[in-house]
């Protein structure tokens, strides 16, 4: 098995973080890798990393970081694939905000798709979406995902009606 995902991180100390990317790609079946690279401590590894991981199979990067950030933007320089940035909240950063502004902030030609801080999950769902353009199987996978949070909805909807108030008025 081959990974189509690459979970990238600036250290391990944000893996509490991007660890959800990585349990809900699994809980999909997805095929992933998770490394850590540092924009600024080894940008020759990370260049090196973007500019082979089309090459090596991989089809949607994850690239989480926090503080300056530079992660996401240096791997979205290297390479055609598409990259998505979860900024981080980590020891270094200023609440998130300035990780999302140095992730968002891309110069024209480099674009790399901004999750919310923490956002490690969704930036999963993101990336099997991207996938689920030319893959059916991860289509369906990933219907059904959506239809199970519809479910929950409904779910709450019908735990919400049996509270009663005095003032409360159902439909």
């Amino acid at each position: 098995m081959k990974p189509i995902v690459s979970i990238i991180m600036g250290s391990t100390s944000d893996l509490k973080v991007m660890e959800a990317a990585a349990v809900f790609l699994n809980q999909m079946q997805i095929p992933f890798e998770i490394n850590a690279l540092s924009a600024h401590r080894t940008p020759e590894q990370v260049a090196e990393f973007a500019a082979g991981a089309c090459e090596r199979g991989i089809r949607v990067i994850i690239a989480g970081a926090g503080g300056a950030a530079h992660l996401p933007g240096v791997i979205a320089a290297s390479t055609t694939l598409p990259v998505i940035g979860v900024p981080i909240n980590s020891s270094n950063s200023i609440q998130g905000i300035d990780s999302v502004l140095s992730i968002l902030q891309m110069p024209s030609g480099i674009p790399v798709a901004t999750m919310a801080v923490d956002g490690a999950k969704n930036a999963a769902i993101f990336a099997m979406q991207i996938l689920s353009l030319s893959d059916a199987a991860i289509r369906e996978k990933l219907g059904k995902f959506k239809a199970e949070l519809a479910e929950k909805i409904t779910k709450a909807n019908a735990e919400l009606s049996a509270i009663k108030f005095e003032y409360k008025v159902d439909k």
